[in-house]
């Protein structure tokens, strides 16, 4: 047994951490073999020799399994031993880093109290009050949705991306008349408000070369995107209980309704012991239809991932299903997803995300969702479906077909809309579809001197689209274009208010200032 605790402890040190657990756990049979067929006949100091051999062996165990990522298992070793010595310091050690890990701070903070009123804590006090300082911050952030990352913006990224923890805000999971299930607002939440931030299962990133080999790119990041779930899952029942509630793209209208609660770190112990089971086949289809590329247009990806193609697997960012008037946008750092209301959002009304470009007429959204697998029919695709049979309408998109002047096209949408009275989001709807006409009228100085006075103000037309597709860089830079020759304070915290949809709220005015590259904040 010396030989053996010798040589798994050597294995350790060198950080072979397989061969470490073949040796521990061949080491731990023989140990609990001896106390129990000897138990009667030992002294009680060799006894206790022997339990004491078995806490640590079980303790190294863990820490070689917390290194290979099997967190579960290592877990359970820890409990085991703190079963024989429940101040042992190396264990609770461990046990603590582990639940940080899993981001289940609060616990993790128990473990650290614990092992900082043992003697050995004296040598290790620095690493030890680190960690209790880093438990304290982020169970902080887990429980406010506290979160700033302006300093790290203005520094340009320099140095570590900012420690996040996993956060859920005022939303829930119901039933939706979208898709399946959606995300829902439990309160009335403002433009820029952190909904959720979680940390990614799994993902793979990679610079696509050309297009030729791009396709080819892309299936490799794919198999090996495949590959690190289907670890993680084997790895831990806490994550193949969470996949396993997610969508396979059938059948959405009978599927369970998860509570949220089963979605945040701490309900770890809720779905240790249930029976999961993914086959491949599930998990494909689950990929195929939750997975989200990081390079999206409801989406900006900060640091030094930005320059990276990158798709991954947020459980809970899954639920958000698509709207062509959407209401969410998300931030990526790091492995982590930031999700936030991109405008003012009212208690009951569902998260949702652009999944393609929504400032494009019908037509072109059509296809797009096609791309995607479903068929979009949402408030805003019904009254252009509607609109789309008017004379009028249909003239203006031959027009721009042939090169029509934009300011024309805008000016004659405009007075179409209002021959057919159309009003409130419905004219948002519309100025969306042909934003692209808008943004040319407004960036041409020229257009401006001859039509400026029979289109509408650019600060008017951008606060109706914001209200129906949320805020958006486009609108924001075609706005401080327009800022640039107006200091007025109302139009500058109109912009401020464009800026937090798009960034979220994490984002302060100096940070902001630096992303969009202006000083009129």
């Amino acid at each position: 047994m010396q030989q053996l605790r010798s040589k798994a402890k050597e294995h350790l040190l060198r950080e072979e951490w397989e061969e470490s657990i073949l040796a521990y756990s061949h080491f731990i049979n023989l140990c609990q073999d001896q106390i129990s067929n000897t138990q009667h006949h030992l002294d009680p100091e060799n006894l206790s020799k022997h339990h004491k051999s078995l806490c640590l062996g079980l303790s190294n165990r863990a820490e070689a399994r917390s290194r290979l990522r099997e967190f579960d298992e290592a877990l359970k070793d820890c409990e085991q031993s703190l079963k024989i010595e429940s101040t042992h310091f190396k264990t609770l050690l461990c046990k603590g880093k582990i639940l940080l890990n899993l981001n289940r701070y609060s616990m993790a903070l128990d473990c650290f109290k614990t092992a900082l009123l043992d003697p050995q804590a004296v040598e290790n006090a620095e690493s030890l009050h680190g960690y209790l300082e880093k438990c304290k911050r982020l169970d902080f952030l887990s429980r406010t949705g506290g979160f700033d990352l302006s300093d790290w913006i203005v520094n340009k990224y320099r140095g570590k991306s900012p420690e996040l923890a996993e956060y859920i805000g005022a939303v829930q999971i119901r039933k939706s008349v979208i898709s399946g299930r959606g995300l829902f607002a439990t309160k009335n939440i403002d433009a820029g408000t952190l909904v959720l931030v979680t940390k990614a299962i799994a993902t793979e990133r990679g610079i696509l070369p050309s297009e030729d080999s791009g396709e080819n790119a892309q299936l490799v990041m794919w198999k090996n995107f495949i590959d690190k779930v289907t670890s993680s899952i084997a790895k831990c029942p806490r994550t193949c209980y969470l996949i396993n509630t997610l969508s396979i793209g059938e059948d959405e209208d009978v599927l369970e309704v998860p509570d949220i609660s089963l979605f945040r770190p701490e309900a770890e112990e809720k779905s240790r012991d249930l029976d999961n089971k993914l086959d491949m086949a599930s998990i494909l289809n689950i990929l195929d239809v939750n997975s989200l590329v990081e390079d999206a247009v409801s989406a900006k990806v900060l640091g030094k991932n930005s320059g990276y193609y990158g798709v991954g697997l947020w459980v809970l960012a899954s639920f958000i299903n698509h709207s062509c008037s959407p209401n969410a946008r998300r931030l990526h750092v790091g492995d982590y997803v930031m999700v936030h209301v991109s405008r003012d959002v009212k208690a009951g009304e569902e998260i949702t995300f652009a999944y393609h470009d929504v400032l494009l007429p019908l037509d072109k959204r059509r296809e797009m969702s096609n791309s995607w697998g479903f068929q979009c029919n949402c408030k805003r695709c019904k009254f252009e479906d509607e609109m789309s049979e008017k004379q009028e309408i249909r003239e203006i998109e031959i027009g721009l077909e042939r090169g029509m002047d934009m300011s024309g096209a805008v000016y004659r949408l405009e007075e179409c809309m209002r021959r057919c009275v159309v009003r409130g989001k419905q004219k948002g709807y519309l100025r969306a579809s042909y934003w692209s006409a808008y943004a040319e009228a407004y960036g041409s100085q020229k257009s401006m001197k001859r039509w400026g006075q029979r289109i509408p103000a650019v600060d008017a037309v951008v606060d109706s689209l914001v209200e129906v597709v949320g805020s958006d860089e486009r609108l924001l830079k075609v706005l401080i274009e327009g800022l640039n020759k107006s200091s007025g304070l109302l139009d500058k915290e109109r912009a401020l208010k464009l800026g937090r949809g798009v960034y979220g709220k994490v984002v302060k005015k100096q940070a902001l200032r630096t992303l969009l590259e202006i000083g009129f904040f």
